[in-house]
């Protein structure tokens, strides 16, 4: 039951359990699960290949964060509704629609390998190399699977909201979010590619505008308006929250640049050596450019050849430069100017708490 707080006419509600939020979870986990084993049973009929891409998709999804899912349940439980069966799917949904980003993504940045392991596509490319494939038909082989494999996915996230057993508005708004999350997405990493390969000018404006359509949408903004659709919040509380997605969204991903290249590896899994060997245009490399130290950093910067010797000298001259200060005062102003829309009165109180805790975290994270 929702309340009002009087000394700020802001809605309140109970304090959100953590169990719940653990619970639905291990409820999402449990839900990706049947999802993959019905998925692979029906595609055995298709043959042994069609039933390897399936099974590779699982192996896709395992092992995430489930971050998406979790701003879909703490958002529905913060605003009083249960974490019920329609909760469930759509959180569901976001991390099939998170998988086949990663899948597409592999394929764009001809990545063979994730979490230390073959990905989809390095798993495909093996195979077809084994059995005698040129590496030219065992790369097609490999890309194909994974673009196919995120395809199938993406419908899936769509078909899973499609069948929610929810009044049909907010159905029909949950579809609107999931496309608009899809779509801007795209356009994000059609940008990132322009950014990588030259036809864009890694500007800083250019840079911040990739980050926020490719990130912020689909990873912050739209599970937890997705969320608040699902506890029957009006458009104005969801407006809010847009707003709040897109700039948390930013955060976490100049939190992941900086992580990038001054994190501890055994502390993230994150490598400091990936994004610098690719040449990777992220905020602090956009802000290098603008400074007399460029040419020194651009001539090590991108090399297949980089050693984590190397790595450490590019991180001392981005840091002497100013690159690395103005992203943790850019990031720290994004967690700031986040947690400030969140103070007006259509966020209850504990939401605005959960999501505040959740901006905050962005800093910590790149601490």
């Amino acid at each position: 039951m929702t309340r009002f707080d009087s000394r700020t006419d802001r809605p309140e509600t109970a304090p959100v359990r953590t169990a719940d939020v653990a619970e639905g979870l291990a409820a999402v986990d449990g839900r990706l699960a049947a999802f993959f084993a019905e998925r692979i049973a029906a595609s055995a009929g298709y043959g042994e290949d069609y039933q390897q891409l399936w099974a590779g998709a699982r192996a896709a999804a395992d092992g995430g964060k489930r971050m998406r899912p979790r701003f879909v349940l703490s958002t529905t439980a913060s605003l009083g509704a249960g974490i019920d069966a329609a909760a469930i799917d759509t959180a569901t949904a976001f991390e099939l629609l998170h998988t086949a980003f990663l899948l597409h993504d592999d394929v764009i940045d001809g990545d063979t390998v994730r979490r230390g392991r073959p990905n989809l596509s390095g798993e495909f490319a093996g195979d077809a190399a084994a059995a005698g494939a040129t590496p030219a038909q065992a790369r097609l082989w490999g890309e194909a699977a994974s673009i196919l494999a995120g395809d199938l996915l993406l419908h899936a996230a769509t078909a899973l909201v499609g069948r929610l057993d929810v009044p049909a508005p907010a159905r029909e708004r949950l579809l609107d979010v999931l496309d608009h999350s899809l779509v801007v997405t795209a356009a994000g990493e059609l940008a990132d590619v322009a950014l990588a390969v030259g036809l864009t000018p890694p500007s800083l404006p250019a840079v911040l505008g990739m980050t926020e359509r490719k990130t912020a949408e689909y990873s912050v903004a739209g599970p937890i308006m997705a969320g608040a659709i699902l506890a029957g919040a009006d458009d104005g509380l969801l407006s809010v929250l847009a707003e709040y997605g897109r700039l948390v969204g930013v955060a976490f991903q100049l939190g992941d640049d900086l992580l990038g290249v001054y994190g501890d590896q055994r502390a993230t899994g994150k490598s400091v050596l990936s994004d610098l060997r690719e040449g990777k245009k992220t905020t602090l490399i956009a802000f290098a450019r603008t400074t007399e130290a460029w040419p020194e950093i651009a001539d090590g910067l991108g090399r297949d050849d980089l050693t984590p010797a190397g790595a450490a000298r590019l991180a001392a001259l981005l840091e002497a430069c100013g690159a690395r200060r103005f992203a943790e005062r850019l990031l720290a102003e994004h967690v700031e100017q986040a947690i400030a829309a969140l103070d007006v009165p259509q966020v209850p109180s504990v939401l605005a708490a959960e999501l505040t805790a959740i901006a905050r975290g962005c800093i910590g994270r790149a601490g």
